[in-house]
């Protein structure tokens, strides 16, 4: 968990620098030669870069101790800033760029210097490759052997996962946004440059509604992974006062952090103090195999009133 921890933290840390680098030269280069995309692409850079202090903002909030009005910890708050950060991509990022770009295509301008956008997008290039390769290298890392888009859609820390996505369309801007500087220059057309905007602002559009929906999931509460459920279950039938267990409920509290309930049906000749020893053994043990299990709230329930419940 603490290399989980560190993992994403220099993903974030990683992805910032770049930004920040690639956000001023940007706007250099646009001031100087009057592109639409790479003015487009400036903004881009410069909500990117918020977006990981956001992110890094979360994580620490997050990693507050539970107190009286929030027994439970503050994990979810990461959840929230990265609901903030789709949110922030789909109006500020794809906003300003589709914007930017009809505005262009309205009232085009020649570019003035185009050597010098093409200097700033090839060292940008490398720089979102760089931040890309940290991003890819960790994520494949937690991802084991699911696949990529599974991976994502079970993940539970959503500061990795989303400098992917930020850096995939960050590399996919910056070759938009030299295609149409190229075709503005090659067809003498500016307005290739503005479309260029257009169509760098709907891939954002796109991944922050894809970056919005997954960080919902995560904010409402998303189960663990089922193998912990069948784990917990596992270790209750194997005790010999257990006659069965009706169902485990589990939910995430952070990405480290999980909530699990159980109702358990115990045989009925069993002492309540030996439940109690029961429960308190099967709790210490569960927690030394599987430390992710914050709480485990453990409830006897006698089999035949859940029967007949369900029944009616």
């Amino acid at each position: 968990m603490a290399e989980g921890k560190a993992g994403s933290k220099l993903v974030l840390y990683a992805a910032l620098a770049a930004n920040l680098g690639i956000a001023v030269a940007k706007f250099v280069a646009a001031a100087l030669s009057g592109s639409s995309a790479m003015l487009t692409e400036g903004f881009h850079s410069t909500v990117d870069s918020l977006n990981q202090l956001l992110l890094l903002y979360g994580q620490r909030r997050a990693a507050r101790p539970p107190d009286e009005v929030h027994p439970f910890g503050y994990g979810r708050e990461l959840y929230f800033w990265s609901f903030v950060v789709a949110i922030l991509i789909f109006a500020t990022g794809a906003g300003l760029s589709i914007y930017e770009g009809i505005v262009h295509i309205r009232d085009p301008h020649p570019i003035e210097d185009a050597r010098l956008s093409y200097i700033v997008l090839g060292i940008s290039f490398l720089l979102e490759g760089a931040s890309f390769v940290t991003a890819v290298r960790e994520f494949g890392r937690e991802k084991g052997r699911q696949g990529w888009w599974q991976a994502v859609h079970r993940s539970k820390d959503p500061t990795t996962f989303i400098v992917l996505f930020e850096d995939s369309a960050a590399l996919f801007g910056l070759v938009v946004a030299a295609a149409g500087v190229t075709l503005s220059v090659v067809t003498g057309d500016p307005r290739w440059d503005g479309i260029s905007s257009v169509v760098i602002g709907l891939a954002l559009g796109a991944v922050a509604f894809v970056l919005a929906r997954e960080s919902k999931g995560l904010l409402i509460g998303e189960r663990a992974d089922p193998a912990l459920a069948r784990a917990i279950r596992a270790a209750l039938d194997a005790r010999a006062e257990v006659t069965g267990v009706q169902e485990v409920n589990t939910i995430h509290l952070a990405p480290d952090k999980v909530y699990v309930s159980a109702s358990v049906d115990f045989e009925d000749h069993v002492p309540v103090g030996v439940i109690e020893q029961v429960v308190a053994d099967v709790e210490a043990a569960l927690r030394r195999a599987h430390p992710i299990i914050a709480a485990l709230y453990i409830k006897p329930k006698a089999g035949h009133l859940d029967q007949s419940a369900s029944g009616g």
